[in-house]
């Protein structure tokens, strides 16, 4: 389940409020113009120089520089609404820090470049906003992960070479404790790479494999999406009626009569999270996915359905909820029964947290990066959700994918409606369950999951590969290596 930015969908959400040594620090930015009523407002370059010294304090990650640098150039709105400087030298000190790759736009007021992480590949966008009366204050920071555009990505190579590529950035991964999980790659639906590093139980020396059980967070809401999909085929549910045709014992009036399905799968509804404070104190509580209608259920809508994009997690619990009143089934039965058992996915399910599970991972988590490892377990729900959770392999998700591909679970019809892009958002458009990219000219279709201690990704591919990849540890460990991969990979 989606708890921290990225990350699923989306490795940086926002450099404020988020997450072996680094390279060299770039040539030092010019310097910042002194904030004050001097400035003249049609310099072009003041966005860009306020810009510049934000990331040389963000690439420095010392606590009194931030402090500073908020105190003097952030509006009082902006910095009284951001957390402490922690998060911000969390995140730098996870990605080494940025290096501007190109300009894409500079005015008075306005200033936005793309960014390169050191430690991966990963391009973001940086936008700098300013308030165009003096002092000039900045009113908004947004760091967002972006496609890399032609000519700034890592070039494609042969499929062996890639391979090879993969192997030593595994372990080069691991020997950093960055990376402890699987991969499986297969082309044209026949695995042709699978490895794992790293470790299961790193108190009993259990090693991770293949057939290693990770939890996979988000991922799960491709299996929700897929059950509700099939659920439209057999024509037992319209993806445009209000979800209190089915649901008409549903709490709030005003939801269920202007809430779809369709905006459900596409986070369009405006239901909300299902983390956060309320979430913390009742966890132990939520048994059942009726628990989470009985806690969240009365709440209003955030925003009128289809007016925007907003993720959200609550969404896809209510289409759990759905798939049980339209099926008389559990959810965790009908996913089982309807694709689990028919794709051979034998290591997949959703077992109450606390149950010894044979091969199944201890999930790992720390507050710093400096920090040891630690049990996540204090932080999972009871049992996964149709929103996220519960546990796969690497070589189940190949399975999940050739399971689709070969029309086994959802005839073509409904597969295309299920993995085709719909709603522009940041990592690309969102399909039902489901994000559509096109990076480098490659066409994927997948989900990421993210959440202390696991991460994971699936990316389906136009080129014939797909690619899967899970890790025991805190986002991005897996998104990372995924992205290694998907972005060097032959094309055709």
């Amino acid at each position: 389940m989606l708890r921290i930015a990225r990350i699923v969908l989306t490795l940086l959400a926002m450099a404020c409020s988020s997450r072996g040594p680094a390279p060299p620090e770039p040539p030092a930015p010019r310097p910042v113009a002194v904030a004050d009523a001097a400035v003249d407002a049609a310099d072009t370059e003041l966005a860009r120089r306020k810009l510049d010294g934000w990331l040389a304090v963000f690439n420095g990650g010392k606590r009194d520089e931030i402090l500073a640098f908020r105190e003097r150039e952030l509006s009082d709105e902006f910095r009284n609404n951001l957390p402490g400087p922690e998060g911000m030298m969390r995140f730098r000190a996870m990605i080494g820090g940025f290096d501007v790759v190109r300009v894409e736009e500079t005015t008075p007021s306005r200033a936005s470049v793309l960014v390169k992480e050191r430690e991966s590949d990963q391009i973001a966008r940086v936008v700098v906003e300013l308030d165009p009366a003096p002092p000039h204050r900045i009113t908004n920071i947004v760091v967002l992960a972006a496609a890399a555009p032609e000519g700034l990505g890592p070039a494609r190579m042969g499929e062996a070479d890639a391979l090879a590529a993969l192997r030593a950035e595994l372990d080069k991964a691991a020997a950093a404790d960055k990376f402890s999980g699987a991969v499986a790659i297969a082309k044209q639906g026949k695995i042709i790479f699978r490895e794992a590093r790293g470790m299961a139980d790193r108190d009993a020396k259990i090693a991770n494999t293949v057939d290693t059980r990770f939890r996979i967070g988000s991922m799960n809401k491709m299996f929700t999406a897929t059950a509700v999909l099939q659920l439209v085929q057999a024509k037992k549910l319209a993806l445009d009626q209000p979800i209190g045709k089915v649901l008409t014992d549903y709490p709030n009036a005003t939801l269920a009569s202007k809430v779809t399905p369709h905006h459900l799968l596409t986070h369009t509804g405006g239901t909300g999270d299902i983390f956060g404070p309320e979430f913390d104190t009742h966890r132990l509580e939520l048994k059942t996915l009726a628990d989470y209608v009985k806690l969240y259920g009365k709440r209003d809508l955030a925003y009128e359905p289809g007016a925007q994009w907003e993720y959200s997690n609550y969404g896809f619990l209510l289409l759990g909820v759905i798939i049980e009143r339209v099926t008389r089934q559990t959810y965790y039965d009908r996913v089982a029964a309807a694709i689990f058992k028919p794709a051979g996915m034998t290591g997949t399910a959703s077992p109450i947290e606390g149950t010894v599970t044979k091969g199944r991972v201890i999930a790992y988590t720390r507050d710093t990066p400096d920090a040891p490892w630690t049990s996540a377990a204090d932080t999972l729900p009871i049992r996964a959700t149709s929103a996220g959770g519960g546990d796969s392999t690497v070589i189940d998700l190949i399975a999940f994918a050739n399971a689709l591909q070969s029309h086994q679970i959802l005839d073509a019809k409904h597969v295309e409606l299920l993995t085709t892009g719909k709603i522009d958002n940041p990592r690309g458009k969102y399909a039902y369950g489901f994000v559509d990219s096109t990076e480098n000219g490659v066409r994927c279709v997948g989900h990421g999951g993210g959440a202390p201690g696991m991460n994971g990704e699936l990316a389906i591919c136009d080129s014939g590969y797909t690619i899967a990849v899970l890790s025991n540890l805190d986002p991005p460990a897996a998104s990372r290596i995924a992205d290694f991969i998907k972005a060097r990979l032959p094309a055709k």
